[in-house]
């Protein structure tokens, strides 16, 4: 009796017990179904959203070289008329001719973004010319390397100039012809430094934050007008920019840790590859994009222990070369900080980039052997 009292006694336990885990079962087959309806009707949307490139007016500024002029390239692929907009028009007409031999074609137009006037100029005789614009890359963008001590207002002031109101120049100048007519596509390369503020590269972070804020609110506030704004975070990337960028203070070993670091495929990213993420996020209108896994990783550490992010910022610095005691604010290019250090076999990959997109100087032109590549060619279809 007493065993059929306590089994007795445990029925109703037992059966509240069953009761709560087949209540538990239900309620996570719910939040699946309905987690997987959120995932089929955003790819049912991104599908919708998709546009064709071929015949679209694409404007790429800073298109003439590196990660834009690989943009070039797809862009062509796909049937787009292409326009180049650069400052320097040597650098263009070699940009186009490298299309133009691997099967695209770009017209260019040489351009300062830093410019108002000639950005207002630019763009409305582009717009009269084609009818519209239905893509605006902004990629124009340079590049300051160095301690902090040894960077000048004038380096802020152009960073801002070329990165923030370069990009909301073209952006303001462009609106009211892709609102009459277009795609209503909208790329901007913001960086993963305008998430996490990278050290010996204030300039360039500062400004890159700014672009940030700017593209995330165009997003949100012309969406309403039909337009998608894409930023686009990349991390490290192998374009053969390094080369173009300035260094300052102890600028040799400051380029040899930045070029190192650009070359190697677990932190960075092939040009083209990158290209290629770009514009399909372009062609779906994704809000956002963020290049590499390590840019992604960053990301998300920065946003969840931010202070863990922080020291490790702080112990990456102390690892960086220290403050020259002597002209350390002299600006040098990649080209005239070369070294033992680096170039080297570690490099090679970023070397070769250096000829797939044009980031040739001229007083380095002798040296163009050293840093072939394999012809890329574009071709439609």
């Amino acid at each position: 009796m007493e065993v059929d009292g306590m089994e007795m006694m445990r029925t109703p336990g037992s059966s509240q017990e069953s009761a709560v885990k087949g209540t538990s079962r239900m309620a996570l087959a719910l939040a699946l179904a309905g987690a997987s309806c959120v995932l089929l009707a955003r790819f049912a949307l991104r599908k919708q959203r998709a546009i064709s490139f071929t015949d679209k007016v694409v404007v790429i500024v800073g298109g003439s070289r590196g990660l834009g002029l690989a943009m070039a390239r797809l862009f062509a692929t796909e049937g787009a008329r292409v326009v180049l907009v650069a400052r320097d028009g040597a650098e263009l007409e070699r940009a186009a001719d490298a299309l133009r031999a691997h099967g695209g074609a770009a017209a260019v137009r040489a351009c300062d973004v830093r410019n108002r006037q000639q950005v207002n100029s630019t763009i409305s005789r582009l717009a009269d010319e084609y009818g519209t614009i239905d893509v605006l890359v902004n990629d124009a963008g340079i590049i300051e390397v160095g301690p902090f001590e040894h960077m000048t207002l004038a380096d802020f002031e152009d960073a801002m100039a070329t990165h923030f109101w370069g990009p909301l120049s073209t952006i303001r100048a462009a609106l009211p012809y892709m609102r009459r007519r277009g795609a209503k596509r909208i790329v901007n390369i913001v960086s993963i430094g305008g998430k996490v503020a990278v050290p010996h590269l204030m300039p360039y972070c500062a400004s890159k934050f700014a672009l940030a804020g700017l593209s995330q609110g165009l997003q949100a506030e012309l969406a309403s007008d039909g337009f998608a704004v894409t930023s686009v975070f990349p991390g490290l990337m192998r374009t053969g920019s390094t080369y173009q960028a300035k260094f300052k203070g102890q600028h040799r070993r400051e380029f040899a840790w930045f070029h190192t670091a650009s070359a190697i495929p677990v932190l960075s990213m092939d040009a083209d590859r990158a290209a290629e993420r770009i514009l399909d996020a372009c062609r779906h209108g994704d809000s956002q994009l963020v290049l590499t896994s390590a840019a992604r990783a960053l990301a998300k550490a920065a946003a969840l222990v931010p202070g863990v992010v922080a020291t490790s910022l702080s112990i990456a610095n102390r690892l960086l070369p220290g403050a020259s005691a002597k002209n350390g604010r002299a600006a040098h290019s990649g080209w005239q900080s070369t070294s033992r250090l680096a170039p080297s076999p570690v490099t090679r990959l970023s070397d070769r980039a250096v000829a797939t997109n044009n980031q040739w100087q001229s007083p380095q032109s002798d040296r163009r052997a050293d840093f072939a590549a394999p012809p890329r060619r574009v071709s439609k279809g």
